[in-house]
């Protein structure tokens, strides 16, 4: 028998708005319907009426919502662990803990981001990730370097970057077996404008990022097929009224999706108000950049082949050339979503479509999840009226149960 839960009394946020008193009815791992409350006097109507609805039918749970709001599970294209663990160990084990991590902060769909290293470890990290991918744990493998300026290299070993040669390029994406899903890499490079074509050609994301290119020399990439910004405004030139840079190139081109770190230290909130007004939560997409210690104390974590060092929650390079630098974030979404509604002054909808709905789409997955539609994974988040996380539901399970009252 296939397992029914009514979730009722909430808000409800569906691509069309916001429905007050809402309910989302769940089937097995789908969606069935979404709609208002119905009224206890109604359901005999409601049952034996020429559209039943699937809420008033018996068996399964009803979960009354009060003062919730119900928003679809979050999509992340940009992380590189969590809970301690991180994907670059090329272990089930640790990639699974790093899953399981930000799926309790209600990211129901994620890439693996990769960090850079050998070419051959991040072959054999990349042929590890697919086997998630294809288990359905994943939705699939971003490689973030070694393709990457190193005048801009952020968290990445200098020693170990290259210029983009599309035979290396190639080499990652057939050691991903057909689960590669997006590459950053910069464009300015030898090689950089070939790879990206390359990448297009074979259905993956190319992102600009960890560039120093020019204005003129990101119009070219995007011209190529770049479609996605990394991190945008981080391990890129600033906006420059003479040199505008990479940053005005992206924003402007309505083929492209820019990633944004809101986690309050990556962007100040002027540069995230800038992004939206230009782009649009239609071109924005929400990520954390997490490593290891999303989820986690302060202290010492591996990124890659370098450490980094915790202390207040903003993650930086412990020694080397790069120390000091900052290494990623210890962000979740749900941290993004709170800050983006109660600091940023974004609606709910719009911060819905930059964590859920807009990231699904650059997936190309948008008829699967990022939306509370029937007939899509049932991939839900319940928020409390502080927009604090209560629940998070996966493909119609419980990974966090709401405990209310």
């Amino acid at each position: 028998m296939v397992q029914r839960t009514v979730l009722t009394g909430a808000r409800v946020v569906r691509p069309e708005g916001v429905v007050d008193d809402g309910r989302v009815t769940i089937e097995g791992t789908r969606i069935a319907a979404t709609g208002t409350r119905i009224a206890a006097t109604d359901a005999h109507t409601a049952a034996t009426g020429p559209a039943a609805d699937p809420a008033s039918a018996p068996g399964g749970e009803v979960l009354d919502l009060p003062g919730c709001w119900i928003v679809p599970g979050f999509v992340d294209l940009h992380v590189h662990g969590g809970g301690g663990a991180s994907f670059s160990a090329g272990t089930p084990e640790e990639a699974l803990t790093a899953i399981r991590t930000h799926r309790r902060h209600g990211t129901t769909t994620m890439l693996a981001s990769t960090v850079t290293g050998d070419l051959d470890d991040l072959a054999q990290q990349a042929a590890a990730l697919s086997e998630l991918v294809e288990q359905g744990e994943l939705a699939g493998i971003h490689f973030e370097g070694p393709f990457i300026s190193p005048h801009r290299c952020g968290a990445h070993q200098p020693s170990l970057l290259r210029a983009p040669d599309p035979a290396d390029v190639r080499k990652l994406v057939d050691a991903a077996r057909g689960t590669a899903r997006m590459m950053t890499l910069a464009p300015e490079l030898p090689g950089g404008l070939e790879s990206v074509r390359l990448l297009a050609d074979s259905g993956v994301r190319a992102a600009v990022g960890h560039t120093d290119s020019t204005y003129e020399a990101t119009l070219e990439a995007v011209e190529a097929g770049a479609t996605v910004a990394t991190h945008l405004f981080n391990a890129m030139p600033s906006l420059l009224h003479r040199a505008p840079g990479p940053i005005a190139a992206l924003l402007e081109d309505e083929r492209v999706t820019v990633e944004l770190i809101n986690d309050g230290t990556h962007l100040h909130p002027a540069a995230l108000q800038l992004a939206f007004h230009r782009a649009g939560a239609d071109r924005v997409a929400f990520i954390t950049d997490a490593m290891g210690a999303a989820g986690m104390s302060d202290g010492r974590y591996p990124l890659g082949p370098m450490e980094v060092e915790v202390k207040d929650g903003v993650a930086r390079i412990s020694d080397g050339p790069t120390a000091g630098s900052i290494a990623g974030s210890t962000l979740t979404l749900d941290r993004a979503f709170r800050r983006a509604v109660t600091v940023d002054g974004l609606s709910v909808e719009e911060a819905v479509r930059a964590l859920s709905a807009t990231p699904a789409r650059v997936l190309g997955i948008a008829d699967r999840v990022g939306s509370l539609e029937p007939g899509k994974d049932a991939d839900l988040v319940v928020l409390d009226d502080g927009f604090r996380l209560r629940g998070v539901m996966r493909r119609g399970d419980w990974v966090v149960r709401p405990e209310l009252g």
